[in-house]
């Protein structure tokens, strides 16, 4: 498969056996950014951890200091009164019925769901619908709630939830390109900083084993272990 122009130049420019700092990675792959909108940049962390057991199922959330630069579109849940706390705190949509019809009918035109425990027996069995667009309200995720207000303003504010997958990688995107270097940096560290902190009890061997930033388009970059060390 030939390679474009843009690939080949981006490709000169990292050199793929190299481990870079946070800081430097960042930087590079900023100054490598050549498309016309503004990337990503993500992250791709892979942990030595076996998912298939639940205590080393690492799931959680993180609010980022410089958000996600993405605008969050968030429904909330829930009943009576609890609906024009939500829509003043920010929430894009808030009730009950009605949108639980309107997810049955295939709208997802929204980014979280924050829920009120007392709708959680209704939503639950839209779980087929919400649970593969990970969609689904969660305890652990701060999106189960009667504080729908301040669910809200987490979430707008760059709160974002995370989980490993099958294969022991844990993938986030971390803020837009356009941050400067060293609010991404920022960003990227208190993720770091929330996984290392999951470590499970359970789990042999090397925690941490690789990390990866790159951008939506671009190669990715190997982090240096010195990173964990700081942390």
């Amino acid at each position: 498969m030939q390679k474009s122009k843009r690939n080949e130049a981006i490709s000169k420019s990292v050199d793929k056996n190299k481990e870079y700092s946070v800081f430097e990675a960042i930087d590079l792959i900023k100054k490598s950014s050549k498309v016309k909108f503004v990337e990503t940049l993500d992250c791709a962390i892979r942990l030595g951890v076996d998912p298939r057991h639940a205590d080393q199922m690492i799931r959680g959330t993180v609010s980022l200091p410089n958000g996600t630069g993405k605008e969050v579109r968030v429904l909330v849940v829930c009943k009576g009164a609890k609906a024009q706390e939500a829509l003043d705190a920010g929430a894009d949509y808030a009730g009950f019925e009605e949108y639980l019809e309107k997810i049955k009918s295939g709208w997802a035109d929204i980014d979280v769901i924050v829920a009120s425990p007392d709708t959680m027996a209704d939503l639950g069995k839209l779980g087929k619908i919400l649970g593969p667009k990970g969609l689904m309200p969660n305890p652990k995720s701060g999106t189960v709630t009667m504080d729908v207000a301040k669910a809200v303003k987490e979430v707008k504010a760059g709160k974002i939830e995370f989980r490993v997958e099958k294969t022991g990688i844990v993938h986030t995107a971390l803020g837009k390109l356009n941050f400067e270097t060293d609010k991404l940096a920022e960003n990227t560290k208190a993720f770091l900083n929330t996984i290392i902190k999951m470590k499970p009890a359970s789990a042999k061997g090397v925690y941490v084993k690789s990390i990866f930033l790159s951008s939506t388009m671009g190669p990715g970059l190997k982090i240096t272990r010195d990173e964990l060390a700081a942390h």
